[in-house]
């Protein structure tokens, strides 16, 4: 199991941010590129947005992360660019369709890898806390917060396992690698959530005194730039709404 989802500390880390502004990063990373917000006025500042997931990710030392995003966003940007002119019929149509969903898809997939993997649970609560957030809110997606990078192991178990006993795709057992896979991870997908929801509960998320809690969050340097950045985003985007 991921360290990050046993220590109240994720380690040494050469930059660290708040968990709000992790969350607002990722909404902001949502907004204007997954969901295209102002159009083809902020498209140059959406490609700035869009590579900053690299950058969070190479100072946070997920080095495979950054590598495979950098390669896979690079590649498909550079063939919305040169490839898409000079292709029509189906293959524009196909070369459109995959540059799309990877350029904009990606550094929000990114961004979310970069937020689940940095954040602990205990530094989740603590911001959650801070913003008077009702518990209806807080215990669920801090239930959220440990549940993919569970089911994510077990999911390698699960392939090591059947690895093992010859189950892989193709050879003519498709069969056999659904039944042996996808059976097994729904079990645990089910099990797992329910074993979370009962350890947050056991760590005294429902209880109806407040909490104490050891983890040191709060806003510095590194927070005022991505919050001053965000903040650019929206503004430019309300100042293009206004003056149409």
């Amino acid at each position: 199991m991921p360290a990050f989802l046993l220590n109240s500390n994720t380690g040494k880390r050469t930059l660290t941010l708040d968990p709000r502004t992790k969350l607002l990063l990722l909404v902001t990373m949502a907004v204007f590129v997954l969901g295209g917000l102002g159009g083809a006025k902020m498209e140059s500042f959406r490609l700035v947005i869009s590579v900053m997931p690299l950058f969070f990710l190479l100072f946070s030392r997920k080095w495979r992360a950054a590598v495979t995003f950098a390669l896979l966003f690079s590649t498909f940007y550079w063939m919305q660019i040169y490839l898409i002119p000079v292709t029509s019929g189906f293959v524009n149509f196909m070369v459109i369709a995959m540059t799309g969903i990877v350029t904009r898809f990606m550094p929000s997939i990114a961004m979310a890898y970069f937020v689940m993997s940095t954040t602990t649970v205990s530094e989740f609560v603590a911001a959650m806390e801070r913003m008077r957030l009702p518990e209806q809110i807080v215990i669920p997606m801090s239930v959220i917060f440990r549940f993919f990078p569970t089911v994510g192991e077990e999911f390698t178990a699960i392939n090591d396992a059947m690895r093992m006993r010859g189950v892989r795709f193709g050879g003519g057992k498709v069969t056999a690698m659904l039944e042996y896979r996808l059976i097994p991870m729904m079990i645990c997908s089910v099990k797992i959530g329910e074993e979370l929801s009962a350890s947050a509960l056991t760590r005294g998320l429902g209880a109806p005194v407040k909490r104490t809690n050891i983890c040191r969050i709060g806003f510095r340097l590194p927070d005022a730039i991505v919050l001053a950045l965000c903040l650019l985003a929206f503004g430019m985007w309300i100042r293009n709404s206004l003056f149409v």
